[in-house]
């Protein structure tokens, strides 16, 4: 394995726009839930003539669905983000909004058949419940409790309120309290294992809300303490939650 300081300074120095993990191939690995959410969704988007994509990051998701709805929009928070999305996303016709985290959606009631998203920051479920058509669908594979909570809490130590977040239960009585019936729910919880400290930084700039103050200087003395970990103990390992939610608007 390479020093420490080689790999810290790869993995800080490299680009982590976009929702592509390719950079950790052979560095780190992650269980993929069962129900393969990218296939299910390309399925979904090629029965519609209208969809909207919530945090669709660099499009990457929407991208890979062979057939788009007539009109397809996705929205984006963060501007490299939104940046990338375009580029990908514009030639196929797709409009690239950009909204600000906790903005109402800048939509009309009823604009769209099918609403998606994958590990949307925060769901606002009465802005979903308000753009859906009458009986449309809202599609998603959301991020779950605790989830990453092993690499998250060796920063910054034990968070048992927020270990808490997240919780699908909770999701689905927001949901059906803002007039949407759930109609599929599935959890699953998938392992994750980092080979070598470069790819746990790189993801904690990527992941920027694991741990929120990440900076290589701010935690090197804890980077270095994982790396000792890493190089006398293997793969550091940690666990993802998901679970996915479909929802439908009756009323």
């Amino acid at each position: 394995m390479r020093d420490f300081d080689d790999l810290v300074a790869e993995a800080d120095a490299s680009d982590v726009t976009g929702w592509d993990f390719g950079w950790l191939e052979g560095r780190a690995t992650e269980e993929r839930p069962p129900w393969g959410y990218a296939r299910l969704l390309a399925h979904r988007l090629g029965q519609v003539r209208s969809a909207l994509d919530i945090d669709t990051g660099g499009g990457e998701v929407v991208g890979a669905a062979p057939v788009l709805p007539e009109r397809m929009v996705v929205t984006e928070g963060w501007p490299p983000n939104a940046e990338r999305a375009r580029a990908l996303l514009g030639p196929r016709g797709v409009e690239v909004v950009e909204t600000p985290q906790g903005a109402p959606l800048p939509f009309p009631d009823g604009a769209f058949e099918l609403v998606t998203s994958r590990h949307p920051v925060r769901p606002d479920w009465a802005e979903i419940a308000r753009v859906l058509q009458h009986g449309g669908c809202y599609f998603a594979q959301h991020v779950g409790p605790a989830s990453a909570f092993e690499l998250i809490e060796f920063f910054l130590g034990p968070l048992p309120e927020q270990r808490k977040g997240r919780d699908s239960r909770q999701e689905v009585a927001e949901a059906e309290a803002n007039g949407l019936t759930i109609t599929d729910l599935r959890i699953a919880r998938c392992r994750m294992e980092f080979f070598d400290i470069g790819a746990v930084v790189w993801t904690l700039r990527r992941c920027v809300w694991w741990v929120p103050d990440f900076t290589v200087e701010r935690y090197r003395d804890r980077l270095r303490d994982l790396d000792a970990l890493l190089r006398s103990e293997g793969p550091f390992v940690a666990h993802s939650s998901r679970h996915l939610i479909e929802a439908r608007r009756s009323g």
